[in-house]
């Protein structure tokens, strides 16, 4: 008499249950036994084996030995990721890897042979367009996602590009799409770089299905109803998904979007269209939503998945990972974006932040997903077996380094709420905001042996911050996790545009630099702030670009870099350029689209710079600020015919090329202590300013 196999599954995952005896390994469907060999080349003859770190094991050709902790045993490590592999062989699911096929080539994305359920396609991690231009549509020169950083591996809308190539070939094969090209432009959206409301990638693509958001739910449930034979046209009813149907009565307790031609036509019914879908990113509030395509063709958005438990966080960063790019790759000099990572940790997902100008909310949602310490911990010390660690573990954050919980309690179970943001414009009064468990897991990983320092660079909320009533973050932040200079995001000084922004007003910002600055005092420690900037954002005019410059006149700053708004596909902000409507009041918003005015409000960021004389010039006279054309200190430039002296130091002293890659002092230094955090020590004796240095970018 036999049992059924029982599945286990937890939030739609499948739950792998491994029996790591000594003689045989065991899974629900498989048994092997244990052996392990290694070699250096691939096993002729060998049919189990795994390739790991460029070495290839070959298992199950005999049993291995007792061994009493198999924790700290490579080769039960090597094992168990065989009897996982082994387990979803036996449910037949294999997954091969086409890396950055030539687009221009249609046999490219044939080497594997026909699949047996599909094709999963993605743009990569970054937005191709994104990673191709910058926000004044110049080509860039780097693709930091490629081998060797060359430029020029992925096509331009890489997603339908690589569909539109899959369909030459494979006619009737079933696509999904996913990643955060596809997942933010799964409906009707403003495309930037063609200056038009673009239709649903689904649609241009010729995929079938979306996997939009975090898919590790929805892709489980998309595999296995292709294996039990189902057409992907009948797979419509998968949380996290959107489809296509020519058949309204596939539709259900939905709510209807404006049609595209009208979003496309109607600014107004764009910014609604736009703001419902914005209130429906949550999973469990959100209703299903769809798209009308001239009236024959519906684009349907199913509510989001449900968000991961901590067990299934800890679960996928605890696949076995290379933690590094593909040896095959060496030989171009790897992969460039793999620095900026190796030694950070991803600790959380999502963030409910709300800023009008990010994308998070549409792709990973506002309710925050965590690691367990155990989790976070066991790869850190990974980490420090690395050869090139150095003792530094360079991030421990996420979307925002000091979210560990939800903003509430309620949002575990009845979700978040539609109409409210949890910290903007205030903070809400059921926030709750503790840094208790970020506190502890912080100072577990500086007593890692190896782990001489531990960093917090991914960016933390100050207002967040603020709202803690224990005040106890900032001193362990200042005293262990700064590197000499801490990162915020302000973003602005004005309070109108810090509203369009979805950020706190300055006065907030005010009060974490007094905070910061006499924490460090205290401590006896010389750290700064650095202060992210944009400049032309939706409800920034010349005026208020001119009230930014003034006040990094009085900070005594300027900075080396500067980010101009981008209009990235489904962000409130985008919504805002593309419309000249605020989406959440249908108020008018000004937005600078002439990429000269672009240019005066950048330059005046960095009015010091003399190659931004004459734009920052202009701008002055145009906002009649002439007041700030002058010698007294409150002055931003001086006049034209004095202005190369002002920069070289002697008259008529012609400057070298080089000259814009000089130090130049930051202007009068008198607030400097009140808003760059420097430690009053600093100033005990003479004057300082902040530094820094120009490149022409």
């Amino acid at each position: 008499m036999t049992e059924k196999i029982r599945e286990y599954k937890m939030n739609g995952s499948l739950i792998i249950g491994v029996d790591a005896g000594y003689g045989n390994f065991k899974t629900a469907r498989r048994v092997f036994p244990t052996a392990v060999s290694v070699s250096d080349k691939a096993p002729v003859f060998a049919r189990d084996f795994i390739e790991w770190n460029g070495r290839y094991y070959i298992i199950g050709e005999g049993h291995k030995g007792f061994v009493t902790d198999k924790v700290t045993d490579d080769d039960n490590y090597v094992l168990t990721m065989a009897a996982v592999v082994k387990e979803l062989e036996a449910r037949g699911y294999t997954v091969g890897i086409i890396a950055q096929p030539d687009y221009r080539d249609k046999e490219s994305v044939t080497i594997l042979g026909e699949p047996r359920l599909g094709f999963l396609v993605s743009g990569g991690n970054m937005d191709s367009m994104v990673n191709h231009y910058s926000v004044s549509k110049k080509r860039r020169a780097h693709d930091a996602f490629s081998p060797g950083g060359v430029m020029g591996k992925r096509p331009d809308y890489a997603v339908v590009s690589y569909c539109n190539l899959i369909r030459q070939t494979y006619k009737h094969n079933p696509i999904i799409i996913g990643g955060i090209e596809a997942s933010l432009r799964r409906l009707g959206h403003y495309d930037y770089w063609s200056n038009k409301v673009k239709r649903s990638i689904l649609l241009d693509s010729g995929a079938d299905l979306i996997s939009y958001g975090m898919g590790e739910h929805s892709i489980v449930e998309i595999a296995d109803a292709l294996a039990s034979g189902l057409a992907v046209k009948d797979i419509t009813y998968i949380d996290g998904t959107v489809f296509k149907t020519r058949n309204k009565e596939d539709i259900y307790d939905a709510l209807e979007l404006p049609s595209f031609n009208k979003i496309k036509e109607d600014k107004t019914a764009y910014a609604k269209s736009f703001y419902l879908q914005y209130q429906n990113t949550d999973p469990f509030t959100a209703r299903r939503i769809y798209e009308t395509y001239d009236e024959k063709m519906f684009v349907v958005q199913n509510p989001p998945a449900k968000p991961l438990t901590q067990m299934e966080m800890d679960d996928i960063y605890a696949l076995p990972y290379m933690r590094t790019y593909h040896p095959i790759y060496e030989k171009d000099g790897g992969v460039p974006a793999i620095e900026e990572v190796k030694f950070s940790l991803v600790s959380n997902r999502g963030c409910f932040g709300g800023c009008s100008f990010c994308a998070l909310t549409f792709h990973q949602g506002r309710i925050i997903q965590t690691r367990s310490h155990e989790s976070i911990l066991a790869e850190a010390k990974k980490m420090t077996q690395d050869k090139d660690f150095k003792g530094y573990i360079h991030d421990v954050g996420g979307p925002t380094a000091n979210f560990r919980a939800p903003a509430c309690t309620k949002q575990l179970t009845k979700g978040v709420c539609k109409n409210r943001q949890c910290l903007f414009p205030t903070p809400c009064k059921n926030l709750v905001a503790d840094h208790s468990d970020y506190i502890s897991l912080l100072r577990k990983l500086r007593n890692i042996k190896g782990v001489k320092k531990v960093f917090v660079r991914s960016g933390i909320r100050f207002d967040y911050l603020l709202c803690d009533t224990k005040n106890n973050f900032l001193e362990e932040l200042c005293k262990y996790h700064v590197s000499g200079q801490l990162k915020v995001a302000p973003e602005h000084i004005s309070d109108p545009v810090l509203q369009k922004m979805g950020k706190p007003p300055v006065s907030v910002y005010n009060e974490f630099v007094r905070k910061y600055h006499d924490m460090n005092e205290r401590l006896g420690l010389k750290q700064y702030l650095v202060p992210y900037l944009m400049s032309s954002h939706p409800g920034s005019t010349l005026q208020e670009a001119v009230d930014l410059a003034e006040y990094l006149r009085d900070l005594g700053y300027m900075p080396q870099q500067v980010q101009d708004f981008y209009p990235t596909p489904s962000t409130i902000s985008t919504c805002m350029y593309y419309t000249g409507l605020d989406p959440r009041t249908m108020e008018p918003v000004y937005v600078a689209t002439n990429p000269h005015e672009k240019a005066m409000q950048r330059a005046l960021i960095q009015y010091r710079n003399p190659e931004n004389y004459d734009l920052v010039h202009e701008a002055l006279v145009k906002t009649n600020r002439t007041d700030l054309i002058g010698f007294d200190a409150h002055c931003l430039i001086r006049p034209r015919k004095l202005a190369k002296e002002e920069f070289s130091g002697k008259k008529k002293t012609k400057r070298t090329p080089n000259q814009n890659q000089t130090k130049y002092k930051a202007g009068s230094s008198r607030n400097t202590e009140k808003f760059s955090g420097k430690t009053s020590s600093q100033n005990t004796k003479k004057k300082h300013t902040i530094r820094t240095v120009h490149k022409k970018k």
